[in-house]
């Protein structure tokens, strides 16, 4: 019999060890994977409830939300979690780039052999 966190619709979110879930962001508009980050209770709770993006930094300790200090904020139209509960999709209309580094995407270059090659 499978477990009803698999099947059921009730939310039961698994979290790991450290109390976080991945999370991964894309643009509604087009698809594109713009982010992966965590969250912990606390985050999710706070997108749940300002339909903008939080996430638990673990470089920071603390809980963030996108684009505090950038602007850069994610607006969260979905917010989807896979079968186990372990994942989050948050499917998003960025207010401009959604990495630190000013790309689009934090998934700006691909590996190519031992080194990487930046995309357009």
């Amino acid at each position: 019999m499978a477990d009803t966190r698999d099947t059921g619709l009730t939310l039961d979110p698994k979290y790991d060890a450290a109390g976080l879930l991945t999370a991964v962001a894309t643009n509604a508009a087009t698809g594109e994977l713009l982010m992966v980050a965590h969250m912990n209770a606390e985050a999710l709770a706070a997108t749940v409830e300002t339909r903008e993006a939080h996430f638990w930094s673990r470089s920071r300790g603390r809980l963030w939300k996108k684009g505090e200090t950038s602007g850069h904020v994610l607006h969260v139209r979905d917010i989807r979690i896979d079968c186990d509960q372990d994942a989050l999709w948050l499917i998003c209309e960025p207010a401009g780039p959604a990495c630190h580094t000013g790309a689009r995407s934090c998934f700006y270059r691909r590996v190519a052999g031992d080194a990487l090659e930046a995309l357009d």
